[in-house]
């Protein structure tokens, strides 16, 4: 059985935006197509989350599979951290549960980028608009990874969760299961590459523009360090920089 966990989006002002730390900069488009998902095993694992609404701490682990395969060997985080995760950001009481209510992305990486999990910390992370699939591929390019939020139609649950299943619009109303967050790891033209219950999947831009409201560029010191990118053309200090308010929150 799968589950889905996320929890309606908050909006923080102190969380920085991608448009902001861009603008007046002149930006060549996103390459054609990326895909961080190369060579990695077909199934990455649930992460709990065919047991537990832990999809917001699930779709890390999966992050961390997806840096570590490029910068080494790919570290699966053992189940017991992803539910150390759920319970120190999400509120999740293990043997209580009424207590697995799911979590909201912002509390999950805001934990991760002051107190981590298992030794393993964000240096980072920055809103991006949706709306501007041009950015969320930057945010796939430059970190790795982009981690969203969605609305799950009906349709998507009662059909489409077989691995390397194509989500798409679907004429008719919308019946809407929940929330969702996985992690984007790859797009060409039309399509992302999504990994969420341990499976690859892909997305439509026309899915992703109609039930996606949340995108996060992570920024992770291991990949920028191995790989000699910097994130939105700022360095890993000037991007832990942005996390201050973030960290005076905590």
């Amino acid at each position: 059985m799968l589950k889905l966990g996320r929890l309606p989006r908050i909006r923080d002002a102190r969380v920085p935006h991608m448009s902001a730390l861009l603008a007046g900069q002149p930006l060549p488009p996103p390459p054609a197509w990326v895909n961080w998902t190369a060579g990695m095993p077909p199934n990455l694992g649930a992460m709990l989350n065919d047991q537990l609404g832990d999809c917001t701490c699930a779709a890390w682990g999966h992050a961390v599979q997806v840096w570590t395969s490029h910068t080494g060997s790919m570290l699966t985080l053992p189940e017991s951290d992803i539910e150390d995760l759920y319970e120190g950001a999400c509120g999740y009481v293990p043997g209580q549960p009424k207590t697995d209510q799911g979590g909201i992305e912002q509390n999950v990486l805001s934990y991760l980028v002051n107190k981590g999990i298992a030794g393993h910390r964000l240096s980072a992370f920055v809103e991006v608009d949706p709306r501007n699939l041009d950015d969320v591929r930057r945010a796939i390019d430059w970190c790795g990874v982009a981690y969203i939020g969605f609305n799950v139609p009906g349709f998507l649950m009662n059909g489409l969760t077989t691995p390397n299943s194509d989500w798409d619009t679907q004429p008719g109303p919308d019946s809407i299961e929940g929330g969702h967050a996985v992690i984007l790891a790859g797009y060409d033209s039309a399509r992302f590459t999504v990994i969420s219950w341990g499976n690859l999947y892909t997305m439509t831009t026309r899915f992703f523009s109609r039930y996606v409201d949340e995108v996060y560029a992570l920024a992770d010191s291991e990949w920028v360090g191995t790989r000699g990118l910097t994130p939105l053309g700022l360095t890993l200090a000037q991007l832990e920089a942005q996390m201050i308010g973030i960290k005076e929150a905590a």
